[in-house]
């Protein structure tokens, strides 16, 4: 019989085990959106599509997370976290056996949609169920170890993937999300309480996720569309028109309803705003390491499996150097350190932009790292002033908008990266705009490779201006707001 939190308290083994079952939940949507980016030049090829196509194998995945990300997280508020965390690892699962079946790519295409939704439910509400289940004295324990799982799940991602597909071809990245999804629900069946809702009175705010929905499917749509046809066709500028529009819809519409998905008020406080603008530049960045399998697979001839060794550089140093930046800015302060980070990442990308076809393994290996090592740095004491400058009362808002600056980053910072990327390489070759980039002789796609990574230090060049300015804005807060103490201790004296 399933625990329950009325009838009796779980012992500590159904505790674990708990955290086990929602922890593999966790790990497969993480798992997944590392391992689906190294198939990438192998579905190219074995469904004869584009490399502007193949973008939204991994944007219809990211689309769905966007905009659902804050709308599930309320759902779990309203309705039982277990019963939500459950039926979207049933679908995750499911939708992952169907993906391997996927007789085309539109068909791959629209179950990835489906698969993001699986994963939404989980990811929106995996935190929040351990962090109930589990005593307050143990939350930062739990929540370390639910962290580590994404960083585990994200490192593993490209060697396993590299691995499956030399051994059993594209498919089996999607299917070895079945037996583990299985098990994992019926753990959950059985060990995870049932969790009855802390706020059945609130409302899913349904008009902004369709909006959010409708606005980044026009921006992802004209910006792939315009690497095949030309961004000056009259209906990529339509489209590229309408997300436009629908940005300032969607800001119109939350600052009108009772419930908004977004609470525009948190912006009121300048720190909070630039740190997640800051987040969101770099999330666009890394966004586009997506290009760095067909570097290595139509540049250097690598097979897929040594690819997704070479790729697994980038999250382990990442997950390595994380946490001590982490304990650092609580010692030290995160403005210096995030600063630190964004110095190296920038120095990372011009060193990937160095890239040449004889450069060997061990020399990409050694400009990634940096890139790793600076994300690494950087994200963990961002995340920290994001939400130190948030009210208490709103900091379960304010880390539904962190995860949301994350996935709108990754949803944006593909077709653009991707553009990018088409852009520069049909600029070495004066190629015509309706090649594809996977056809081009390998010295065009160095040239188009080198040259992103150049256009990626300067949006990371503009994340480190933000944050020399938020830095010199807090000491100026910090100053004002002790000569107002000072103040008042003079008058009461």
């Amino acid at each position: 019989m399933p625990v329950t939190m009325e009838n009796q308290e779980p012992n500590r083994r159904e505790l674990w085990l708990a955290l086990i079952g929602v922890g593999a939940g966790v790990f497969m949507s993480t798992l997944d959106s590392s391992i689906v980016n190294i198939s990438l030049p192998t579905l190219v090829e074995s469904f004869q599509t584009s490399f502007a196509n193949i973008q939204w194998v991994v944007l219809s995945y990211l689309l769905v997370l966007t905009s659902l990300m804050l709308g599930v997280a309320r759902l779990g508020d309203m309705y039982n976290k277990k019963r939500i965390y459950l039926a979207g690892m049933i679908l995750f699962a499911f939708s992952s056996l169907l993906c391997g079946l996927a007789p085309n790519i539109h068909w791959l295409i629209a179950l990835r949609a489906l698969q993001g939704l699986g994963a939404v439910l989980m990811q929106s509400l995996g935190m929040a169920i351990v962090t109930q289940i589990f005593p307050a004295k143990e939350r930062g324990r739990v929540l370390g170890i639910m962290g580590g799982i994404v960083s585990i799940g994200i490192a593993v991602g490209p060697p396993l993937g590299g691995l499956l597909i030399s051994l059993a071809g594209w498919p089996s990245v999607f299917w070895v999300n079945v037996p583990v999804g299985i098990l994992a629900a019926w753990i959950v069946i059985r060990y995870v309480p049932d969790l009855k809702p802390s706020h059945p009175d609130q409302r899913f705010d349904f008009v902004g996720a369709l909006i959010v929905m409708a606005l980044m499917s026009a921006y992802a749509l004209g910006m792939t569309r315009g690497q095949e046809t030309g961004f000056g066709q009259p209906l990529t500028l339509v489209l590229l028109a309408a997300a436009a529009a629908g940005a300032g819809l969607f800001v119109w519409v939350e600052r009108r309803i009772s419930q908004p998905m977004v609470d525009l008020h948190l912006f009121q406080n300048p720190l909070f705003g630039l740190n997640l603008l800051m987040g969101l530049l770099v999330f666009i960045v890394l966004a586009g390491n997506f290009v760095m399998p067909f570097f290595l697979e139509l540049v250097k001839g690598y097979p897929a499996q040594q690819v997704g060794w070479m790729l697994m550089a980038f999250p382990v140093i990442m997950g390595l150097v994380a946490p001590a930046a982490g304990a650092l800015s609580d010692r030290f302060g995160s403005r210096g350190i995030s600063f630190l980070g964004l110095v190296i990442l920038l120095a990372g990308c011009l060193a990937v932009s160095t890239l040449r076809e004889e450069t060997g393994a061990w020399g990409f290996i050694l400009r990634v790292l940096p890139m790793g090592l600076g994300f690494g740095l950087f994200q963990s004491p961002n995340n920290s002033a994001i939400m130190g400058s948030a009210p208490r009362e709103r900091l379960g808002v304010a880390s539904g908008l962190l995860s949301l600056s994350r996935t709108l980053g990754q949803t944006s910072g593909v077709p653009l990266m991707g553009a990018l990327f088409t852009a520069q390489v049909h600029a070495a070759g004066n190629l015509p705009a309706n090649l594809d980039v996977t056809e081009v002789a390998p010295a065009f796609l160095v040239a188009g490779f080198d040259g992103t990574y150049r256009i990626s230090a300067v949006l990371v060049f503009a994340a480190a201006l933000l944050a020399l300015f938020t830095w010199m804005l807090d000491k100026k807060v910090g100053i004002r707001a002790a000569s107002q103490v000072q103040e008042k201790s003079s008058e009461i004296g």
